[in-house]
């Protein structure tokens, strides 16, 4: 009888301690990936992101650095094409650069501490810490964490899974889910590289509004690209008379006027389309659409201009990461450019994330 008890004591026991390491194991996992993706002085990282909402799925390439304690220069290009944006803060705030459109936004904001992006480690490691919920699975190579969003999209996409690497300790994969656990965004980072760091002067925006000629080495990879390949172009083209040359802007003026209409899925309850306009305006079609219910909104939208130089335009709100592109947020509106257009979406009755929820939806159709 009493070996039998003290076998069951000891049987207890082992349970209780198997438990005991389980949880410390979680905890001593997030201590670890705090202590390496949080604490750095800097990293640089490149990854890939692939959109799955919202129509055919699109993939970016996207370069980040920062430099503790608030430098940040990210940069998304559309695969294939020549497509790209870039965010950067420096110490004179936040800006939005658009190379191809000549445009820069200038914003006084916190960002990335809102509306942040999960190709930025430390807001993954902050999504970790503060998920009271979270749950690790443990596999051979690789530690899995099921999470909640905390950005823009947390109500539409609420849902994360982020793979580290057990022997290197950094994410490999994060992959962003809707309520009903769709993948709708995968992000594949390629290369991460911690404690680098980068001279403030590597995040001024002047250089972004210098010529092509005095860029020199502080052009972005994917700038020098498309300059090399925009001088091979004007070398072959050199030789067009310049009537082609003005016909050909003719033509792709009245291109650039023309666009189809774009028209929000999301939906809001008690809420529909009562009206639908076409105003032209200096041989340009904008278009807008009323909203009316319990949460009324307007839709304008009109095809995108080319700025003759690139000059900081002060916005107001944040700026927030919509995944195709980064637009601008307020608490009554939300602006963005998309496929050459321009969108704005105002309402004093729509929260941000469901502003952003209508932002992310818009496709071409028609309303049924």
């Amino acid at each position: 009888m009493g070996n039998r008890i003290v076998k069951w004591l000891v049987l207890f026991c082992t349970i209780l301690l198997l438990s005991a390491c389980g949880t410390d194991s979680q905890e001593k996992v997030l201590k670890k990936v705090n202590g390496k993706w949080a604490d750095a002085n800097g990293y640089e990282l490149n990854a890939t992101m692939e959109i799955k909402s919202g129509g055919d799925p699109k993939k970016y390439d996207v370069t980040v650095w920062h430099t503790k304690p608030d430098f940040y220069r990210v940069e998304v290009v559309e695969s294939g094409k020549d497509v790209s944006q870039m965010i950067v803060r420096n110490a004179d705030g936040v800006f939005v650069v658009t190379p191809t459109l000549n445009k820069m936004y200038k914003f006084q904001s916190d960002w990335p501490k809102k509306n942040s992006q999960a190709y930025l480690i430390g807001a993954l490691a902050e999504d970790l810490a503060q998920d009271k919920n979270l749950v690790m699975k443990e596999e051979d190579k690789a530690y899995i964490f099921e999470a909640a969003t905390r950005n823009s999209y947390k109500n539409s996409m609420p849902h994360q899974v982020i793979t580290v690497d057990k022997k290197t300790m950094l994410p490999t994969s994060v992959v962003i889910m809707n309520d009903v656990k769709e993948e709708q965004i995968r992000i594949t980072f390629k290369n991460i590289k911690l404690g680098v760091q980068h001279a403030a002067k590597e995040y001024a925006v002047e250089q972004f509004t210098e010529s092509d000629e005095t860029k020199g080495e502080q052009a972005t990879p994917s700038e020098k690209d498309n300059k090399d390949n925009k001088d091979n172009k004007d070398g072959k083209e050199s030789t067009n008379n310049s009537d082609g040359n003005e016909e050909k802007q003719a033509v792709s003026a009245e291109a650039e006027n023309k666009f189809q209409t774009h028209y929000p899925v999301v939906n809001i309850e008690n809420t529909k389309m009562v009206d639908e306009k076409v105003i032209r305006e200096s041989g340009t079609d904008r278009v807008i659409l009323t909203f009316d219910g319990d949460k009324p909104f307007t839709v304008m939208q009109q095809p995108v201009t080319k700025e003759a130089a690139m000059l900081p335009v002060s916005s107001p709100g944040d700026p927030v990461d919509l995944g195709f592109t980064i637009g601008a947020i307020t608490d009554t509106s939300i602006s963005w450019e998309k496929d050459g257009v321009e969108f704005f979406v105002a309402s004093s009755k729509l929260t941000r994330e469901e502003m952003v929820q209508v932002a992310t939806s818009m496709t071409i159709g028609s309303m049924k």
